[in-house]
């Protein structure tokens, strides 16, 4: 019963100080395992798109509950990006 799961964290950029979104999936074997594999997926600040590793006070995080993620089922990224590509190129033409 191998599952994945989605944990995001959320902080105030260091730029702007506008929220900044951190993502992480990590696998777990069985319900009452620890959670191994984890990769680090990136952190953005939603305000200014600065690219931002670390939290500088990590009292000031604030982490979601881990959401079980199929990896399976999900949207692929590079059709959203042309999807989002002809929606661009319609609104040229508008």
């Amino acid at each position: 019963m191998r599952k994945q799961y989605l944990h995001l964290s959320a902080y105030p950029c260091d730029t702007c100080t506008g929220p900044v979104i951190a993502g992480s999936l990590a696998v777990r074997e069985s319900e009452i395992s620890k959670e191994t594999d984890i990769r680090q997926l990136g952190a953005i600040c939603l305000s200014c798109g600065h690219r931002q590793g670390n939290v500088i006070e990590s009292a000031r995080a604030r982490h979601l509950l881990p959401v079980e993620w199929d990896s399976a089922g999900a949207v692929r990224v590079c059709q959203t990006s042309a999807d989002f590509v002809e929606v661009l190129s319609r609104a040229e033409r508008l």
